[in-house]
């Protein structure tokens, strides 16, 4: 509803007096921009928490990892430990020992206790003489013409070579078979 003037003319609507239009534009701006620093605040405080939280989760998993590793050493050290404990027993019994052959036993019997600890913790040696030359399982250290074996194939083993699971602790260092020379010049 209009107001009427005092000389009962209707007065056209009128904004108060001391307010420009253009400022009753413009106040908005500094709320909307008070309101993107206070957003802006917030994200960066949330990314440097957030930054804070992740270098926490870093630091704790490789404290983590590190335990871990920890654990698995003395798991297998304690596997390992009676071995060890038997060697100790087996020196012992062959310094007083006057028949070899019961500490040779002793030896073999240490031996097939390792193999079957090794076993255990899903190590296994690889096999060498009389297979093919594999380079990934196998390391050639010298050819030996043979006509005992294949060409190509191992003849003799001189260090053993394990792996766990499907990766390779230690090739095997081997001897590969080749065939003899030809005939002899005379």
């Amino acid at each position: 509803m209009q107001e009427e003037a005092p000389n009962g003319d209707s007065a056209p609507d009128t904004e108060p007096e001391g307010t420009d239009p253009a400022s009753a534009e413009a106040s908005p701006e500094p709320d909307a921009l008070e309101l993107a620093r206070q957003e802006a605040a917030r994200f960066k405080d949330q990314l440097l928490r957030t930054a804070a939280d992740f270098d926490n989760f870093r630091k704790r998993a490789r404290r983590e990892q590190s335990d871990a590793e920890k654990k698995g050493r003395e798991d297998v050290l304690k596997d390992l430990l009676p071995v060890f404990d038997n060697l100790e027993r087996a020196i012992v019994h062959a310094e007083k020992a006057t028949d070899v052959q019961s500490v040779a036993e002793g030896i073999k019997m240490v031996i097939r206790q390792f193999t079957d600890t090794l076993a255990k913790l899903g190590v296994e040696r690889i096999e060498a003489v009389g297979q093919p030359f594999d380079p990934s399982l196998h390391e050639a250290i010298q050819q030996l013409e043979t006509s005992d074996f294949a060409p190509g194939t191992i003849a003799a083993e001189i260090q053993g070579g394990y792996r766990a699971q499907d990766r390779l602790i230690r090739p095997a260092m081997v001897v590969v078979a080749k065939a003899p020379a030809g005939g002899s010049a005379s």
